[in-house]
């Protein structure tokens, strides 16, 4: 009886018990083609069964833009920096909607995904990157509407302007990707032990909201509260965001500096405990 040569050339070896810093960056360019049929999944299962499908994208800001301008514009009368209040609020919600829709679709990864990460391998971290492409595409829609505003308050004669800062406009977005990502991936982690953390995403996405300048300018922050607000590394995103399109905001060196640093600490550290989750959530989720 013959024996059966072994080949030794695999071209994926799984093991049991890897380091805690193996993230695989390599399997996640090899399974790029996945993650894109991630995207076309997410994007499509989404509006599917909607009666108006991808117009939601517009609809949601537009909303959300006049409720803002009618309760903290006008009843409340807190101030826009000089900016058409319709410019000031839907800028900071389309900046916004993009970190939290990031923030808050990552953090059930695990919970939402259980059943396919049950049963066949791939780089874990395929998910929640494609929920944070796949979000880009509404983030893009949404900035075509607010260019579109700045174009019709432009020909009303409106005091804004774009500035040098939108060459920064790259570094924002991927600034507001990252965080959102990483502070997903951390609460994704938590939540396979502690299912409570579920329920409190999406209120404490809310509050976080407020601490962060998307209904106000830091400008007209009281100075007791003001470096509390600039802990928020969104806060400093935030005012770069506005001030690249409409000349309005705090735009510094040292914001966008501690922005990224707090951005690059949350992903790196989100990354880690994804990683060390993933070996044996299946067990406890």
């Amino acid at each position: 009886m013959t024996e059966i040569p072994q080949s030794e050339d695999w071209s994926l070896v799984i093991k049991g018990k890897t380091s805690l810093f193996d993230l695989k960056f390599q399997d996640l360019w090899r399974y790029r083609d996945l993650l894109w049929m991630f995207v076309k999944r997410d994007f499509v299962s989404f509006y599917k069964q909607t009666v108006l499908g991808p117009l939601w994208f517009f609809i949601q800001p537009i909303f959300t833009t006049l409720v803002f301008t009618f309760v903290f514009g006008n009843l409340a009368g807190i101030s826009t920096d000089g900016l058409p209040q319709y410019l000031f609020y839907l800028s900071g919600i389309t900046a916004w909607n993009y970190f939290s829709d990031c923030l808050t679709k990552t953090s059930t990864v695990f919970r939402d995904n259980a059943a396919i990460f049950g049963k066949v391998y791939f780089p874990r971290l395929i998910m929640p990157l494609s929920i944070v492409v796949s979000n880009l595409v509404r983030f893009g829609v949404q900035l075509i509407l607010l260019f579109i505003m700045m174009g019709y308050f432009a020909f009303k004669g409106e005091n804004f302007q774009l500035t040098y800062a939108v060459l920064f406009f790259p570094i924002l977005v991927l600034l507001m990707a990252l965080l959102g990502l990483g502070s997903g991936l951390i609460i994704t982690a938590m939540t396979t032990k502690y299912r409570d953390l579920t329920f409190l995403v999406t209120f404490g996405v809310q509050l976080l909201m407020y601490g962060t300048t998307v209904i106000y300018p830091l400008s007209s922050a009281p100075e007791k509260y003001k470096q509390f607000i600039e802990l928020n590394p969104m806060t400093g995103i935030i005012e770069a965001f506005r001030y690249a399109l409409l000349g309005k905001g705090e735009f510094s060196v040292w914001s966008i500096g501690y922005s990224t640093l707090v951005t690059l600490i949350i992903l790196m550290f989100g990354i880690l405990i994804f990683n060390k989750t993933e070996r044996n959530f299946v067990d406890t989720i």
